[in-house]
């Protein structure tokens, strides 16, 4: 049966808050009156998080459960949420009660009046100590430079979706942080933000250190590359190689030239191996040579999977 609001929430090792975090949400989806339902996705937890959850699930009919055996990270979490939601419109919020659910209501009359197809969190005023505040500002100035959306809090949990964004896209290795980034290369490019509290961590400790911040600029560098030519890699290793091969060949032409001139006036010319220019040239057109060859082994690769032509249509007129 199709709801007003799925609200996604992905968790390790959260036993202390699960409870208050359904109640807090009950509470407000009552008080609006919505329809609604509670994915919690248990990513491997090793306390007592997924009994707490069969408890709820047991009271509480709008509160359903996935369990992983292993833990797989937060982007395997979310997809399989996303992939099982029945809401017109999909949240996704964290379990440790930093993330408020009294955001959720204008936030959905931002995606169903305003018609968004993404909304995510701004937390402006943030209780984060400086060794995670600092790194998190650089991390979204890169993003915002490199993907083109202008938002100040990509790594903030609390977002809302329009259904068909999140049965659009898929959220793999540690992507969820770039999830507006999939978004507007599926096509979904209308994205805002909104400003929303944060609260201190009542229960626990982060489950996530300072090498998420090296894996996400690996994985912005993926996601761009993917977007822009994944469907096209020629163009990216062509280009690229045929700049190589311009440099190499202009270095030849610079030995060669001043190779004759020394002979036409009759001075003694080095050997063109002494030369760095050699070397330069060289080694451009083997770089070159091998940027052609990654760019046509990548559109071998891009010609043959089963997804190239798979491309996502918005409207269709009989």
């Amino acid at each position: 049966m199709k709801k007003d609001i799925s609200i996604v929430i992905p968790l390790l090792n959260e036993e202390e808050s699960i409870s208050e975090l359904n109640d807090w949400i009950k509470k407000v989806m009552t008080e609006h009156k919505f329809s609604y339902e509670v994915l919690f996705i248990d990513d491997g937890s090793t306390d007592k998080s997924w009994t707490i959850i069969e408890e709820l699930n047991e009271k509480d009919d709008s509160v359903r459960g996935i369990k992983f055996r292993r833990n797989y990270g937060k982007s395997a979490a979310l997809n399989v949420g996303f992939n099982a939601t029945q809401g017109e419109v999909v949240f996704t919020m964290d379990a440790d009660l930093q993330d408020s659910p009294e955001e959720l209501p204008e936030m959905y009359k931002m995606i169903v009046e305003q018609d968004f197809h993404i909304v995510s969190g701004w937390k402006k005023k943030r209780f984060d100590p400086l060794s995670k505040t600092i790194p998190t500002k650089l991390f979204n100035w890169a993003t915002r430079k490199m993907t083109g959306i202008h938002l100040n809090d990509f790594n903030c949990g609390l977002k809302a979706y329009q259904s068909q964004v999140v049965k659009n896209i898929e959220v793999y290795g540690e992507m969820h942080r770039y999830i507006p980034a999939i978004a507007k290369w599926a096509g979904f490019t209308r994205i805002t933000e909104k400003e929303v509290s944060h609260q201190e961590r009542k229960y626990g400790v982060t489950k996530f250190g300072l090498e998420r911040f090296i894996n996400g600029f690996l994985d912005l560098l993926s996601i761009n590359f993917i977007g822009k030519f994944g469907k096209r890699p020629m163009h990216f290793f062509g280009t690229l190689g045929t700049l190589m091969i311009m440099v190499g060949f202009s270095m030849v032409l610079y030995v060669l030239g001043e190779k004759l001139f020394y002979i036409a006036e009759g001075i003694g010319a080095p050997l063109v191996t002494d030369k760095p220019q050699f070397y330069i040239a060289l080694t451009s057109m083997v770089i070159g040579v091998q940027l052609f060859l990654a760019g046509f082994l990548a559109e071998l690769v891009s010609r043959n999977s089963p997804n190239r032509n798979n491309y996502k249509i918005e409207k269709e007129l009989g």
